[in-house]
């Protein structure tokens, strides 16, 4: 597919999916990512999630200048931008003052399974197994994007990102800012341009899927499956 300027219609990129292996993409998330983030606790993510603001703060101009060939307003991009950014903080700040520095979050005291005390139990979160495949509208393609990463790394769970087309090159370029950081735990996030109707067939028990959408793009998204 090509993408055009919204504006003076000049051609900006093309997107295909064609020749991806998609099947290996979750399987690196799975295996890859997984090892990455569940060497590292949350407070660590957190402080990661800080240092991706930081870094897109840096070259914030970068993403203002293709967000206005989106068709968007400065006031538009500085929600969809500085929104973005602004989730990275929040969950940066959250996962420091509400979770343990560990890799586990405890689920309540211990509770005495037997009357002598000599059976015990205590209830844990742990991360799943999978990939979070994250959907996202053509509106907001950065904070659309952030608002679902940020809380999957900060679970430890790896996201595999899929834009809209018509703005996702947007995407692309806050996904290579961070990639160029040297900071992505490896397999944590992965970006997938274009039409993906074999991606479903992919996903498998641990795997997880958010969009953001109408009940139409979740029937079409049902229906892919």
């Amino acid at each position: 597919a090509i993408v055009r300027d919204a504006s003076t219609g000049e051609v900006v990129t093309a997107v295909s999916t064609t020749g991806l292996d998609l099947a290996g993409a979750l399987e690196y998330a799975r295996t890859v990512g997984q090892a990455s983030l569940g060497a590292v606790t949350f407070h660590q993510r957190a402080l990661l999630l800080k240092e991706f603001a930081q870094v897109l703060t840096a070259r914030k101009d970068e993403l203002y200048a293709l967000s206005s060939r989106t068709g968007a307003t400065k006031n538009d991009s500085m929600v969809d931008i500085d929104g973005g950014i602004g989730v990275l903080f929040t969950y940066a700040s959250k996962g420091r003052r509400e979770l343990p520095n560990a890799r586990v979050y405890v689920d309540g005291p211990v509770e005495s399974l037997s009357k002598d005390g000599t059976f015990l139990a205590r209830h844990i979160y742990s991360r799943l197994p999978g990939v979070a495949v994250q959907i996202n509208a053509f509106n907001f393609p950065v904070w659309g994007s952030l608002e679902k990463f940020a809380p999957a790394f900060l679970a430890g769970v790896p996201s595999l990102v899929k834009p809209a087309t018509p703005t996702g090159y947007l995407a692309e370029a806050f996904v290579r800012i961070l990639v160029e950081s040297g900071r992505l735990p490896a397999g944590a996030l992965q970006l997938v341009s274009g039409s993906v109707p074999e991606l479903f067939e992919q996903l498998r028990l641990g795997d997880l899927v958010a969009f953001t959408g109408s009940a139409s793009t979740a029937e079409r998204l049902s229906s892919s499956e």
